[in-house]
This record gives C-alpha cells, structure tokens and sequence, in this order.
C-alpha cells in the first residue's frame, strides 16, 4: 500500500489485533472454503472478493482484522468519514496507485474494487468446492471490472489463479493487475511482532535500480532490507520499522517464512521484461511499523500503539500495464504454494516443487553417501534419490523411495546409509506425486570425495 491510504490504516478507524493462532477467522464471515488433504483457501465474496485465510494443516499464514472480523461492508463500500475497511487477506487491486490524475488509482478506500461486494461462482467436483470465480462490480472511476478464478487440486498445496481485468468504460485505459497479500508478522507465541519473520525475493542481475530494489517510502537505511549480492537474493527482515521496497524481479518467484515456527508462503509468477511495469517493479513488500516517512511534501510519523498500526508484512505482485480499447480484457496467471520447513531457516531458493532452505550436498565416505541439505515440499508423494554418471547418465542404485508430504520438513535421514552405485558422480532428488508419477526436480548436486 501507498502513501495518503497508508494514513488511514495507521491512525484512522482500523484499530487491529493480530490474528487469531487458529487461523478461524474467516469463520466469522460466510466464506467458501476450497479444502484438499494439505490447504485451506477461505473465500468471502462480500469484502472485496477476498481470500481471507490461507491455511496449511492449521497454519494461518495472513494477518485479519480482528475489529472487522465477520462485519460486512456497508452498502457504500467505506468505513467511517470514507475510510478503509482494511479487513486483511488476499485480493485484487489495480497499479499504479496514487492521487494525482485519473491514470494512477486513488485506494484504499474504494468502494468497489476493494469494498464492494464480488459475485461468486464455484465449481463443485466429486462433493467438493475446487474452483471459484469472483468477478467485481464495473468500477466507472478506474473504467475496468477485475475478476480471477482460483483453483486447487488434490493432494499439493498448489493454489492456481487467473485474474482478469476488463475495459468497461467507452475509452482506453491502462492499468496493471495487483495482488495484494497481508501475511501475520505477530508473535503467536507472546506479545509483539515475530523477530524471525522474513521475506525472500530474487534480484534482477540487470536491474533498473542500481541497489536492485527501489525504497518507495521510509527510510533508505532500513536495515530490514538486506541484498545479498553474491546469491542474487534480497531479504527482508521484519523488525516493526515502515518501509516499502520495489523489485524487478525477473525469477518470477516470493516467499515469506516464519522461521520462528517453520511455514513458508510462495507466490509463483511469470515476468515479461519487454513489457513496462507500474512503479518499474513485478514485486513489492510494504511493513507496518514504527517510524517516518515523507509524502505530499510532509513527514508521517506512524503510532506506535500496535491496535493501530498492526504487525503487518505485505507480500505483492504486479503485473505490466496493459494497455486496454474499450471492451478488450487482459490476464494475470499466478500461483501460491506452502510447504513446513526447519524453524531457523532461510530460503535460497524456490522449485515447482518445493523450496530450498539450504545446500543440497552429497559426499562419498567409506562407499556410502552422506547427504545433506534443507528443504520443504509442496507435493505429498514421494522422493526418490538419482544416482548418474559423469555426462548424467541414470545409474541404477538401491531402492531409495521414500514417503514426503508439505506438513513436515524433509529429512534426508531416511536416506541414511544409501551405497554409492559403481560409477556415480552425482545425485538427483525427484519429487513424485501419491500416485508415484513424477513431478519434478528438487534438487542435484555433484558426488564429492571427504
């Protein structure tokens, strides 16, 4: 979020605690829930077309409004002196943002992209909800209507959407698709924010800005923000202090982790470096916290009261303009995903199917391998262990298939003892789905000799 509506969270009407341990908060509102043996996507049409929880096993990973929750919005689509309903979630916003002429969009507040009410459509299959589509109101302002379709499977943790925005007003217009997730940065286990809440995003080796990000708004020395140059990866450190920070990233992957107890989030996109982006960035974090930043020639300084100016870490993607005639429409195709991982651990990188916390490595010793490495799996299934030759040729090795799921953390103990095959100079993990059919790769790495 912006500037001048970044005031009305902090200091206006939305006085906010943080979520509930359960994640049952959209419990309160009438939601539709999309649910497989892994996930939870709590739908509520009525505010703004939201997903209002995301949930792995009982793991809540967004931040909802405790004041708001099960309240529906007035017909107005506004809260008190037309403020901000800020409810929390996930949903559909368009870029850039701003409020200087009818190119940039001026919310939050708006009463109907963000606040109104979004028709619903589901797709029942075999007893149960997979697929829902959720289609705003036309917005005569902004000149679109937004809608998108999400959808899940069995047995992963894949959540897929298609966000559409459509040009009905009598001119053109160009937006870009925005979504906007607010995830829980509080302590769920005592008082205050998570000290162990970060965000991972790659950089663009060829990136616009020269730090490869761009400071939106506080201040530029933030030390949440911390680019590791030598992996090409930025980090974000939640330490309660405002900021928000732009991306070109072109890896076309997020992930936000709470390693105080081991959950990862991951949204998946597709970037398009021909195609102009809104604020030249595909991702974006925004941080509820203490601390000033200048906008509209004045300085903000943010409460510190934490029923006002909630623990809040904002997950964000943006897709490029489209330039749209009237009654043509544009795509956004997007991806989430969830995995448990070790508690402590960064991610340095992101598969389609799964996330790597650390190293995968793999060393000879006395005739047997010794593996080591951290990971988290979106599929549940099975992983099996790769030998190959010197030009990757498959080696037939011992049978080494062993069972994995998004709930738990892998652990390459189960490979313990595995005979080096004659031959081997590398080592593959394979991610196969619970009908033993492949998936994909994980991770491979180079035999060593200790």
């Amino acid at each position: 979020m912006k500037a001048k509506r970044v005031l009305i969270i902090v200091v206006a009407v939305l006085s906010a605690s943080m979520a509930a341990d359960s994640g049952d908060d959209h419990r309160t509102w009438k939601s539709i829930d999309l649910q497989n043996e892994l996930i939870t996507v709590a739908v509520v049409p009525k505010i703004g077309g939201r997903i209002i929880q995301f949930k792995l096993g009982d793991y809540g990973f967004f931040w909802v409004n405790q004041e708001l929750a099960g309240i529906d919005p007035p017909a107005s689509g506004l809260g008190p002196n037309d403020s901000w309903l800020n409810y929390g979630g996930d949903k559909l916003w368009i870029a850039p943002q701003g409020w200087d002429n009818d190119q940039q969009w001026p919310g939050p507040p708006d009463a109907v992209l963000d606040g109104g009410p979004y028709a619903a459509q589901t797709l029942p299959k075999d007893g149960r909800i997979i697929s829902v589509e959720l289609t705003s109101a036309k917005d005569e302002r902004s000149g679109v209507q937004l809608s998108r379709t999400v959808r899940i499977g069995r047995h992963n943790t894949r959540v897929s959407f298609r966000a559409k925005m459509t040009n009905i007003d009598t001119r053109p217009r160009r937006w870009g698709i925005w979504s906007h997730t607010q995830l829980d940065a509080g302590n769920r286990h005592g008082e205050g924010y998570n000290p162990d809440y970060w965000g991972y995003c790659p950089l663009n080796s060829k990136s616009i800005f020269p730090k490869g990000y761009d400071v939106l708004f506080g201040l530029a020395r933030n030390s949440s923000y911390i680019p590791d140059y030598a992996k090409g990866l930025m980090q974000v450190h939640y330490l309660r202090r405002v900021g928000k920070i732009g991306l070109d990233s072109d890896a076309g992957w997020i992930a936000t982790v709470d390693a105080t107890d081991g959950y990862v989030f991951v949204q998946r996109f597709n970037y398009e470096p021909d195609k102009p982006y809104p604020d030249n960035s595909s991702v974006e974090f925004w941080m509820n916290g203490l601390g000033e930043f200048v906008a509209w020639g004045k300085v903000t300084k943010m409460p510190e009261n934490p029923r006002d100016n909630p623990y809040i870490f904002e997950s964000e993607m943006i897709a490029p303009f489209e330039s749209l005639e009237p009654g043509q429409s544009c795509s956004f195709e997007y991806e989430w995903y969830a995995a448990k991982i070790g508690k402590g651990l960064p991610v340095i990188d992101c598969r389609d199917v799964g996330i790597i916390c650390e190293p995968f490595l793999a060393e000879q010793s006395d005739g047997k391998i010794i593996l080591s490495g951290s990971f988290g799996v979106f599929y549940e299934g099975y992983m099996e262990l790769i030998f190959g030759d010197e030009n990757g040729k498959e080696i037939k090795g011992n049978p080494s298939l062993v069972p994995i799921t998004p709930l738990e953390e892998v652990n390459l103990s189960l490979f313990e003892g595995i005979i080096k095959p004659k031959g081997a100079r590398q080592v593959t993990l394979f991610i196969y789905d619970v009908d033993k059919k492949l998936v994909g790769e994980l991770a491979h790495t180079q035999i060593v000799t200790q």
